[in-house]
């Protein structure tokens, strides 16, 4: 299960990364250590254990590090609606941020139930 680069959940995730990068950088200096760092911790979080799991050795280990990857993204999720909330990320970011995440929360999903079948 190795070749993590080939499936389209880690790619979708690197590129949500990416866009929580872009959609931060505006935010406050004051938050550089806060919200900021925690908001790219989570978003980075995703993607990298996805690929950690997909390098393991099973599928228990595998899906551990998708159930990892699974808490992450919800974690952002909240992060978002804070950022929203405070007014550092617009309206737009938000929406268009938190569809990205309702359809990866929902890939992991189905990706971890789908290695209990295989």
């Amino acid at each position: 299960m190795n070749k993590y680069k080939n499936l389209e959940i880690w790619k979708r995730s690197v590129d949500l990364a990416t866009e929580v990068y872009s959609a931060t950088k505006s935010f406050p200096k004051e938050e550089k250590y806060g919200i900021t760092s925690q908001m790219r911790r989570c978003a980075v979080s995703v993607p990298s254990n996805i690929a950690e799991g997909a390098g393991r050795e099973g599928k228990k280990e595998f899906k551990y590090f998708l159930h990892i990857a699974y808490g992450s993204i919800y974690e952002l999720e909240t992060q978002l609606l804070i950022a929203n909330n405070l007014g550092y990320l617009k309206d737009e970011d938000h929406s268009k941020l938190s569809a990205e995440i309702d359809e990866i929360q929902k890939m992991i999903y189905v990706f971890a139930n789908k290695l209990n079948n295989k």
